[in-house]
């Protein structure tokens, strides 16, 4: 990653900090706060296991990984090892993931859960075998001694407000199809309650899905249906939780001959932005990868070397099992057609090159994109 993207980088989790969440609780109730390993000092030479849920959304293996390599090698001097494996979607695999990190001894886990609930019981032996355990991105249910996610209500917020902007006085002229996240995930929970508070009463919602496992092939069946029971003249907008989804919504959208409706989305994918600069999808959110891995990084290695946290999580956060947890949250931007070069090409994470290949050319020279 170049050395803009890190400048902004710490310039985002600077930031995050002042983000704060009311506690009530302890970090210790429900079997939460520090794990047992945390009682021994150890040096830079530490095993920090990394599991992330899945490789179909580009995030997790273009960013996420490789951002906390590199900052646990940059807090342990080079001497810290990241061992990493990816459920693919499956929180069976991903249970076996955790025993095989706790066998392997690693000093610490990071794990972004496939499934919050499901994940509970492999951290409860990751904390009874002295192993402090992350939450990265998803609030894992269990003893988590620590958590790092975005603001996930404001992310729906976020996307409802952009619909209703995109929408102006057509807001209550059809009807909007709501295509929520995948059941199983928390922050797909958080998402919609956040663009629910913005849209309740505002719009009518015609058809609402949960989206089995995020995949854009789901939520493209499901806009079938919707397309299909609603009839094509009265959809005037699709609020869809992220950007590869958006992909498979407007597949269809595009399959029964709808153009000019607005569509949400969420990470700031590629292939989401070309989308955005050739119209197709109205905006999507901007989660800066960076502040998050960081975070995440650094909590993993201070919990590992028996550090506190203190000087860090600024925030508390409440999980269904424990009460607070000490969070970083990071903040997100509203990212529309307008913003990309303030964006996700100022902060490095694409390049007007990436962006603006041969079918994207003229839609990015109308845009400003040169």
């Amino acid at each position: 990653m170049n050395t803009r993207m890190r400048r902004a980088a710490f310039a985002v989790a600077a930031g995050a900090m002042a983000v704060s969440l009311a506690a009530c609780g302890s970090a210790k109730e429900s079997g939460g706060g520090a794990s047992k390993s945390t009682d021994t000092k150890k040096g830079d030479a530490i095993k920090v296991g990394l599991l992330l849920p899945e490789n179909q959304t580009a995030r997790y293996e273009k960013f996420d990984r490789p951002l906390i390599e590199k900052k646990v090698s940059e807090l342990t001097n080079g001497k810290g090892k990241v061992v990493y494996a990816n459920a693919k979607q499956d929180a069976t695999l991903q249970s076996q993931q955790v025993e095989t990190m706790i066998t392997n001894k690693v000093d610490v886990l990071v794990v972004d859960a496939v499934d919050a609930a499901a994940i509970k019981n492999s951290v409860q032996k990751a904390h009874d075998a002295g192993i402090p355990v992350v939450a990265y991105d998803r609030l894992a249910q269990g003893p988590i001694d620590a958590y790092t996610s975005f603001d996930n209500v404001t992310v729906g917020k976020t996307q409802g407000e952009a619909l209703l902007k995109a929408l102006g006085s057509k807001a209550k002229s059809g009807k909007i199809v709501m295509m929520n996240g995948s059941s199983t995930d928390p922050n797909a929970a958080q998402f919609k309650a956040g663009a629910h508070e913005v849209l309740d009463g505002k719009v009518k919602i015609g058809k609402e899905y949960d989206t089995k496992e995020w995949k854009p092939e789901n939520a493209n069946s499901n806009m079938e249906g919707a397309i299909s029971a609603l009839g094509k003249k009265n959809i005037v907008g699709v609020y869809s939780a992220n950007d590869g989804m958006a992909g498979g919504i407007i597949t269809a959208l595009k399959a029964a001959g709808i153009s000019d409706v607005p569509v949400t989305g969420q990470d700031a994918e590629l292939a989401g932005v070309q989308r955005i600069v050739a119209g197709t999808q109205y905006m999507s959110v901007y989660k800066p990868y960076a502040p998050e891995a960081a975070a995440a990084a650094e909590m993993a290695v201070n919990l590992a070397q028996g550090k506190s946290l203190d000087s860090l999580a600024k925030d508390k956060v409440d999980s269904p099992t424990t009460k607070g947890v000490p969070s970083v949250l990071v903040a997100v931007t509203s990212l529309t057609k307008d913003n990309i070069k303030d964006t996700v090409i100022k902060d490095g994470v694409y390049t007007v090159a990436d962006i603006c290949t041969a079918q994207y050319k003229a839609a990015c020279a109308k845009a400003g994109l040169k």
